[in-house]
């Protein structure tokens, strides 16, 4: 038997935010920001990724219409989709709605041209970590913060010769 879709991912919208917020502070590992977070992109959402180029937010809806998951993508570095804020609330893992949102980003940086989607993500979210493994994201090097390994992994989006870019008749993804 096959397991009925429950969720419905969509974008953002500002009335979202309250509880955005509630599940980012939820995964947080032991209750806390690391070294290399600030959190403030949580603090306006709509802002950073909705009103900036290259970047989005979308969430996940149960059949209540309850928030049930979130994620984001963030254009910092040419060419690189980088995936924040992969947050599912604790009674609805394990349902695919990680994998769901996570496909979602990956095809918004498909579409945005980016040769890469990148991400990081702590060792001891050892299941979040064997779901971008079957994404085929692979683990590019380990940094360490507070005493805990925080692994870096990428997808490759590439493929074959430089493409026209929509735009200005340039190629995609090469420096200007």
């Amino acid at each position: 038997m096959t397991e009925t879709k429950l969720w419905n991912i969509r974008s953002f919208r500002p009335d979202d935010l309250a509880v955005c917020r509630k599940l980012y502070v939820e995964g947080l590992l032991g209750g806390k920001l690391a070294e290399n977070d600030t959190g403030l992109d949580i603090d306006d959402i709509d802002a950073v990724y909705m009103h900036t180029d290259g970047n989005h937010f979308w969430v996940a809806e149960n059949p209540l219409g309850e928030i049930v998951g979130m994620i984001g993508v963030q254009h910092h570095e040419e060419g690189v989709g980088q995936v924040r804020r992969l947050r599912v609330r604790q009674d609805h893992r394990r349902r695919g709605i990680g994998k769901a949102l996570l496909e979602a980003a990956i095809k918004f940086c498909q579409e945005n041209e980016y040769l890469k989607v990148a991400l990081e993500s702590f060792a001891e979210r050892q299941t979040t970590i064997e779901m971008f493994s079957k994404l085929g994201f692979r683990h590019g090097n380990t940094r360490y913060f507070a005493g805990k390994e925080l692994l870096y992994f990428y997808l490759d989006l590439y493929s074959g010769p430089p493409r026209p870019h929509k735009e200005n008749g340039g190629f995609a993804g090469l420096g200007r």
